[in-house]
């Protein structure tokens, strides 16, 4: 199936590369060599994949990625960069990158990629998406951002209900405090404080007085647990 991709690559010999061998696989293909102006390219929102070198002029990929995430938009981003270390690969997923493809790289593999990519965004895009949750009796309302407890009303400040939203989320398993710094505080580092366990233990206390079985559970050692347990 034909998609339209948009290649972000300052280096002239890569990007006509790219530009033919994907061409010749039936897509559309528009690049240009600057970050500055794959943002704006990419706030059109008409792409179905973005291809991004890490190093670029203008403005460079990752802070080009974060920014195209910052505008909402969804399109998935393959990142291509030389810097092949873990740290290296990790930043560019926590910037917002959807995968990561270190130079040089075999076509096969990039077409591999872009197909998996593909298809992970369509099944996004066709499946309906929750407004709702549920943890027993326990009601989470994302559209209102409202929650209730066997009918009960309970009031949350904005960071209680994403805390909430996120352990949700993953209910019945462990969520770690690192996990939780990075995506409710997006912290990327341990900043040495309690934050976690103190919100922790005000939602709990808003979940759990006057319900006669609790819901959010310690996990020595690990983490947390939303959970209904007998």
């Amino acid at each position: 199936m034909s998609r339209k991709i948009l290649i972000v690559e300052d280096d002239a010999s890569t990007s006509a590369y790219l530009a033919k061998g994907l061409a010749e696989a039936g897509h559309a293909i528009e690049a240009c060599a600057d970050g500055r102006d794959g943002l704006f390219l990419a706030s059109e929102g008409i792409f179905d994949l973005i291809i991004a070198d890490r190093m670029l002029p203008g403005l460079d990929g990752l802070s080009m990625v974060s920014a195209i995430r910052a505008a909402g938009i969804a399109t998935p981003v393959l990142i291509l960069s030389a810097l092949a270390a873990v740290d290296d690969r990790v930043d560019g997923l926590k910037a917002g990158a959807d995968d990561y493809l270190c130079k040089p790289f075999s076509f096969a593999e990039l077409s591999a990629q872009i197909e998996a990519l593909v298809r992970r965004s369509d099944r996004a895009a066709t499946e309906p998406q929750k407004t709702k949750l549920s943890v027993g009796d326990l009601e989470i309302d994302l559209l209102a951002r409202a929650v209730s407890r066997a009918g009960r009303s309970i009031p949350l400040g904005a960071r209680e209900f994403n805390l909430l939203e996120f352990l949700a989320r993953h209910a019945g398993q462990v969520v770690t405090r690192t996990m939780m710094l990075e995506k409710i505080w997006n912290y990327h580092f341990d900043p040495g404080s309690n934050v976690v366990d103190v919100h922790i233990g005000r939602l709990r206390r808003k979940l759990e007085d006057g319900f006669p079985t609790p819901i959010l559970h310690t996990v020595r050692g690990a983490g947390y647990r939303l959970a209904v347990e007998n």
